[in-house]
């Protein structure tokens, strides 16, 4: 429990003098590229929409709080940027020389109570910003005055908090995590001399997870002995709404599989064992591996724009959607290829192999059995359902 007794209010303003951030249009004066990250009017991946080059007129200084002013869903949400980025015009972005990566993420935890009040229709304004208040510890001056204990927030963090995270999490936090790639090699990516391919063609059908309740689960940390993921339709923590007791659970679903969230659309790949909550997909091939996984992962997030609460991204429609791939002189997807070109990008030499495919026990045998049953029922009631997952994204 956090003793807030000592605490004080503070204008965000006085502690982070906003300015806007300085691209107006990404479509226009930014390209592609790998030297900074454009950051844009989202909470998850830490706003990350892409990597351009750099356009040193665009650039914004890193160690900051940005503050998200626009954008549905995102709105009224805060991050930490640690190094220099482009940032859309929707962000506000606020500086203190006594910000430093640990505070901050006290800071953000604090400032993202705050959320609740804007929307669309009501926007965090640079002036809202400056004017917000919010509650900090504090240490009182000689004047009468007071300021905010940014050595408690960086101790508590580092005390309370980082030892409660999962291991790989703990060496990021710690500077200790690996920033270089598995495979030296530079691997260049040439859609234009890629194939088009059905899911179905390299996967099994689709299937439905078994659903369970999160108010009938017992939620524990990630060091429990019993502890399972539990993979839901959120759109952070690769779809991990948490780490649920294992109590010997019947439809434990085996790692290395891709997970799609059908009324949401949100697409990861489960390189460990988890159980499902409602409206859950799974994806399988033998041709996966959590390499190879991520990378067909991260081409069905492209389709992912298509499908909403009301045009749900069904099992039908998985399994005809075309994705383009980097193909063998045979014509067949290149898997060896998907894997090098993950294993070349930095940071994956922090990527855990999964586990070779095991022998399918009696219990898949009997799901194979029901989706084959499920799909022929199907296919009889669905004879015109419309395709709308063949549509080529990659044409101008």
């Amino acid at each position: 429990m956090i003793d807030r007794r000592n605490w004080q209010w503070f204008r965000v303003g006085d502690l982070f003098p906003p300015q806007k951030c300085k691209c107006s249009n990404a479509t226009e004066l930014l390209e592609d590229g790998d030297e900074i990250a454009y950051i844009g009017a989202k909470k998850s991946d830490n706003g990350v929409m892409r990597y351009v080059k750099r356009v040193e007129n665009l650039v914004s200084r890193g160690n900051c709080i940005v503050f998200i002013g626009d954008g549905q869903g995102s709105v009224g949400y805060s991050l930490y940027q640690p190094v220099d980025f482009i940032g859309s015009t929707t962000l506000i972005v606020g500086y203190n020389e006594n910000l430093n990566p640990y505070n901050a993420g006290f800071l953000v935890s604090v400032l993202d109570l705050e959320r609740f009040r804007y929307s669309f229709g009501r926007k965090y304004k640079k002036e809202v910003v400056a004017n917000t208040k919010i509650q900090l510890p504090a240490i009182k001056l000689d004047n009468g005055g007071y300021t905010p204990d940014w050595k408690y927030m960086e101790d508590f963090v580092k005390d309370q908090i980082i030892p409660q995270l999962p291991k790989k999490a703990q060496r990021v936090w710690l500077q200790k995590y690996d920033t270089t790639p598995q495979k030296q090699e530079i691997m260049k990516l040439n859609t234009e001399e890629w194939e088009w391919f059905s899911v179905e063609n390299f996967c099994e059908y689709p299937y439905k997870a078994k659903a369970y309740n999160a108010n009938e689960l017992t939620e524990c940390l990630s060091n429990d002995p019993k502890a399972i993921l539990y993979v839901t339709r959120t759109d952070v923590n690769n779809g991990c709404k948490g780490y649920i007791v294992n109590d010997g659970f019947e439809a434990v679903e085996r790692g290395n599989a891709i997970t799609i969230g059908d009324t949401t659309s949100t697409i990861f790949y489960q390189n460990k064992d988890f159980i499902c909550g409602d409206h859950m997909v799974v994806l399988r091939s033998k041709f996966f591996n959590i390499y190879t996984g991520l990378f067909i992962t991260a081409l069905l997030n492209k389709e992912r724009f298509r499908y909403n609460y009301g045009r749900a991204f069904t099992m039908d429609i998985i399994a005809k959607t075309r994705i383009k791939l980097p193909t063998t002189p045979s014509g067949e997807p290149d898997w060896k290829f998907m894997e090098d070109y993950i294993k070349s990008l930095p940071y994956s030499k922090n990527i855990e192999p999964s586990k070779p495919n095991e022998v399918v026990d009696e219990l898949m045998e009997v799901k194979k059995e029901v989706i084959k049953m499920r799909r022929a029922m199907e296919a009889q009631q669905q004879t015109n359902l419309v395709n709308y997952g063949t549509v080529n994204i990659y044409e101008k």
